[in-house]
């Protein structure tokens, strides 16, 4: 079986490539080359390349460089810039998945006579009935399967993610005693594009400006300066005024155009749904009222609720309001290890009175 690794240079898909060599996998190593700009983080920089071509030696496999430039910087890049235009909530890895990983270059792969697409993600594959699901990893302090879970069946059916099974300190010590030259390596934890001296402030300043603009309450009345509220979420506590007796006030909504920023107490955030669009599926749609697990963030706890049909899920229980272009992935509630599908929140408000 002739399988294609991406390579990142870390040490997840380095050591992914090594247990599919050792099982006997006629492996290729492929690294990314996607920001055509300054990078010295995530899986953009050169460092990063290098460092994949120095595993890949180590293993004795092939080791090649695919560019993904443009297709990086229409998908991923523009869409980034332009959601904090939008006052919308971005996610740039889960874009970059959806249109480069496991779009672009799965299609290359497999064009290319290539048996499967591997990656060091922390997630599994589950077949049931002749379908194809992504499951939750074995180390849930990791996994990844909300970043991934817009993938349908028939691509999963072709993807392999050897560290699923593991636990990351399982795969640190795996690439300790292969001494690979990634094995210390820390985890990517910024926006790949962005440099860590100027940081999205920064990168955002350059390309779009940043608004100075008004903090008020839920009846217009102002409560001081806000400056970058581009930078702002709904949701956000950090860096929002506490009230007059130290109360925890909450970004309830963001308005770039009208400069102001809508804060509240955690009352006033909580809703009763969600609306999402962009909603994709690994097998099929569920059936009206089919109870599903929602997790709204990478490593967020999931939640109940009810699916209404057209991309509305009613909450069991009231949750805080969904950052709008904030991803909500769906697990099924007979076994919220597998993912059903996922979907895009859009800004309307669901209450109980409109749901």
């Amino acid at each position: 079986m002739r399988v294609v690794v991406a390579m990142s240079g870390g040490v997840d898909s380095s050591v992914a490539a090594y247990i599919l060599k050792s099982q006997g996998y006629d492996v290729v190593g492929v690294t990314l080359k996607l920001w055509g700009g300054e990078s010295d983080s995530g899986c953009c920089s050169v460092k990063d390349v290098e460092d994949a071509r120095r595993v890949a030696i180590k293993l004795g496999i092939d080791h090649r460089v695919m560019y993904f430039a443009d297709l990086f910087e229409e998908k991923v890049v523009s869409p980034y810039i332009k959601s904090h235009e939008e006052s919308l909530t971005p996610n740039p890895c889960i874009e970059c998945n959806r249109h480069i990983k496991f779009s672009a270059l799965f299609d290359r792969v497999i064009k290319l006579g290539f048996d499967a697409l591997a990656t060091g993600h922390y997630c599994r594959v589950k077949k049931i009935n002749q379908c194809y699901y992504l499951k939750r990893s074995v180390d849930k302090d990791k996994d990844q399967s909300y970043v991934l879970s817009m993938l349908r069946s028939d691509t999963i059916k072709r993807l392999v993610f050897p560290v699923g099974d593991l636990l990351k300190s399982q795969v640190r010590e795996i690439a300790s005693k292969l001494n690979l030259p990634v094995s210390n390596k820390p985890d990517s934890q910024d926006v790949c594009f962005i440099n860590s001296s100027e940081g999205r402030k920064g990168f955002l300043s350059q390309r779009i400006g940043l608004t100075t603009g008004n903090f008020i309450d839920e009846n217009g009345t102002p409560l001081g300066e806000v400056k970058d509220i581009e930078l702002l979420t709904i949701g956000q506590r950090m860096g929002v005024p506490a009230g007059k007796l130290g109360q925890r006030r909450y970004v309830l909504n963001v308005d770039r155009i009208s400069k102001r920023v809508v804060i509240g107490p955690l009352k006033n955030l909580l809703v009763d749904g969600v609306k999402v669009k962009e909603l994709t599926w690994a097998v099929e749609e569920p059936v009206a009222n089919q109870e599903v697990f929602l997790q709204t963030s990478a490593h967020g706890t999931p939640f109940k609720a009810f699916y209404k049909g057209a991309g509305l899920f009613v909450f069991k229980e009231p949750q805080k309001r969904v950052a709008p272009g904030q991803t909500v992935a769906v697990y099924d509630a007979n076994d919220p290890e597998i993912v059903l599908g996922s979907g895009v929140a859009i800004p309307e408000i669901i209450k109980s009175d409109g749901a």
